[in-house]
């Protein structure tokens, strides 16, 4: 197991370090000069472009540049964005929070709801709540979330007036302790259900796909054989069983999750990731965008890591062929 986990961790480092190497390359290739992109479009007082060009070291070499350019992201500094006047890091940082408030929970559940649904509908194959998940599930993959936000909004939030419209709190009135969450979750109830409908029909479908073909090995026979009960079968051997596939699918929503934050917080005016990304492009903040692709992408190698070893720790399988490799 350790080193299946050394393993996982060394590959993921070096593909953190092609995606540093890459986002350095990517300043480099834009047309003009490179502090352009550092800076974004904004009028900075000749000092400050200055300071950044030695930090940088655009004056040095390019293998020079690019072991200052990892020197400046392992202390921190992102860039500074005039748009905002913040620091990069500590902008992103900011609206990280509000993301992760909506896409964890949501996320969270869509796995839960998913894997049940799907758990219960595969034994009953052709069965009328089997033909209900199948429709359920191709509406929610079918239906674009940014049109299910509006209607979401307009049925709820506009003619009936049960929920807060945009936002992450009330702006009219000043609301602390239990007031204040309260409102947070009522404004969150709309775009996380967005969210989850999306989520809950792609784990749902590769949920009952994976236990409907794990139904068919001996093993079931086996547990049969042996008067265990069909609940018993289905959720201590079965589902056990069945889980790569799901939690392959888990992970990858998970990573995914960052940037397809984008559509949502836009039309709910959620102030996290995908909100800051659409508002740097219009300004052509530079220096944002690219600390945004930057912690994205290490972000999805890290869930892709930590999925990595649930397989491992789920699967003994998975764990014996590393070994047998290595």
């Amino acid at each position: 197991m350790r080193a299946y986990v050394l393993s996982r961790l060394g590959w993921g480092a070096v593909i953190v370090v092609c995606i540093l190497v890459l986002n350095f390359l990517i300043v480099h290739m834009v047309p003009g000069d490179p502090l352009h992109a550092l800076l974004g479009d904004f009028p900075v007082p000749p000092e400050y472009a200055a300071q950044i060009r030695a930090e940088f070291g655009l004056d040095q070499p390019i293998f020079t540049q690019l072991g200052l350019y990892l020197w400046n992201l392992a202390h921190g500094n992102l860039g500074f964005s005039f748009a905002n006047r913040s620091p990069v890091l500590d902008l992103i940082l900011a609206r990280l929070g509000p993301t992760l408030l909506l896409m964890l929970p949501a996320l969270t559940l869509a796995a839960i709801f998913g894997v049940v649904l799907g758990v219960t509908a595969a034994p009953r194959a052709g069965s009328l709540p089997d033909t209900a998940l199948t429709a359920v599930s191709l509406f929610g993959y079918s239906v674009p979330i940014f049109w299910l936000g509006q209607m979401l909004v307009i049925v709820f939030a506009i003619q009936l007036g049960w929920l807060p419209v945009q936002g992450m709190t009330s702006m009219r009135d000043e609301l602390h302790g239990l007031d204040a969450v309260l409102s947070v979750l009522q404004h969150l109830v709309l775009p996380a259900f967005s969210v989850m409908i999306f989520y809950i029909a792609i784990v749902s479908r590769v949920a009952r796909a994976s236990v409907a073909e794990a139904l068919h090995h001996d093993y079931v026979l086996t547990a049969k054989a042996k008067g265990l009960s069909r609940r018993a079968i289905l959720w201590q051997h079965v589902l056990p069983n069945a889980m790569i596939p799901v939690i392959t699918v888990i992970g990858y929503n998970f990573g995914q999750s960052l940037t397809g934050a984008i559509l949502v917080e836009t039309v709910f005016g959620w102030p996290g990731i995908g909100n800051l990304f659409i508002t740097s492009i219009t300004n052509r903040d530079y220096p944002v965008l690219q600390g945004i692709f930057l912690v994205t992408s290490v972000s999805v190698v890290v869930i892709n890591i930590l999925t990595d070893l649930l397989y491992a720790f789920l699967d003994p399988r998975v764990r014996s062929s590393h070994e047998a490799r290595a």
